[in-house]
């Protein structure tokens, strides 16, 4: 391919949702993104939180029409040729902001130019534009192979995403599972899975132990998904803490390959976390600590934009002390770790 080019592609992506500090909730969404010459298109627009219109949660007709919009085989649905490649990612309303970019024919070629942060029918380049991202140039063959295979079901934008919770403290379960119903992650509760039928196991993204429960219902309960010929993803809950425990599962829905997530890692060493982020964004780093009566204590201990590389965040002393943890947390991925103690 001519070095004028850029590859397209398209792989799943993750909004991590999540209980933020205060009570408030952020919404889970899965979504397909545009992998432009090897990596997602997002990360080129720093801190942005936002989805595509390639969303799992939108109806399939209209599904179906966003992609055969992307194909060009519908008028363009703003003024100037421009087309929606992100949005909103709690209502996908345009007055919250958009990414938006003509997409065009040059001969067979299929060209995405001139992007623009838009909240209203017109972009204004002067003082919106994103100046320093594209024009790209696809080979019109790559991007309709690409873009064809989510009508065809050869790759889709609904991955799993229902959480089996095991165990011994109903209140904390139901609180959980509460919490993720309310950011869009559906969840059931039970004590007994060695006997449910596999056509209902296949529901399940992931299971989440409490850490109440013994070694040898984990064993029956993983025996029931591996003769069912399920691959889940495994929780073993660190506290009965709901933010915490929904942080976790979070990550272990992510189904991004690591060498395309914004964060990759958290630690704790020497008094302070260590936080690695691949390309620019808000990261906010919480501790959450339980006393000795098992009150949860919430501090959020950092609110800020990193740069691509590992980070070292100072730690207070009096929000780690005790049995405490930390949750790392940006728009695509989420982390957490026990803090040594």
């Amino acid at each position: 391919m001519a070095a004028e080019y850029a590859t397209f592609g398209l792989a799943p992506a993750m909004r991590a949702g999540g209980v933020l500090a205060g009570g408030d909730f952020q919404v889970h969404r899965d979504f397909v993104d545009f992998i432009v010459d090897g990596r997602p298109l997002l990360f080129r627009l720093s801190d942005l939180d936002a989805v595509s219109p390639l969303a799992s949660d939108i109806p399939p007709a209209i599904f179906t029409q966003q992609v055969r919009a992307l194909l060009l085989e519908a008028e363009a649905p703003l003024p100037g040729g421009r087309y929606v490649i992100y949005g909103c990612p709690e209502c996908a309303d345009l007055a919250c902001g958009a990414v938006t970019a003509v997409i065009r024919r040059d001969g067979d070629d299929v060209v995405w130019q001139d992007f623009a942060w838009q909240t209203g029918d017109r972009a204004d380049l002067e003082l919106n534009g994103y100046h320093g991202i594209g024009p790209f140039r696809f080979s019109g063959a790559e991007y309709r192979a690409a873009l064809a295979a989510l009508l065809d079901g050869a790759d889709t934008a609904g991955p799993r995403s229902r959480i089996l919770l095991i165990g011994a403290r109903a209140a904390v379960l139901a609180r959980l599972a509460a919490a993720l119903r309310t950011i869009g992650i559906g969840a059931d509760i039970t004590r007994d899975a060695a006997h449910v039928p596999a056509e209902e196991l296949r529901a399940y993204a992931a299971v989440a132990f409490g850490r109440a429960v013994p070694e040898a219902e984990r064993t029956a309960v993983r025996a029931a998904f591996e003769r069912a010929g399920l691959d889940v993803a495994y929780v073993d809950g660190l506290a009965p803490i709901v933010p915490l425990l929904v942080a976790q599962i979070e990550h272990a829905l992510d189904r991004v390959p690591v060498e395309r997530r914004r964060l990759t890692r958290l630690s704790v060493a020497d008094g302070a976390a260590r936080i690695e982020v691949t390309s620019p964004c808000r990261v906010r780093l919480t501790a959450y600590r339980l006393d000795r009566l098992y009150r949860t204590h919430t501090r959020e201990l950092f609110d800020g934009l990193l740069g691509p590389g590992e980070h070292r965040i100072p730690l207070d002393p009096r929000a780690t002390r005790g049995e405490s943890y930390l949750v790392a947390r940006a728009s695509t991925s989420v982390l957490a770790t026990p803090v040594p103690g």
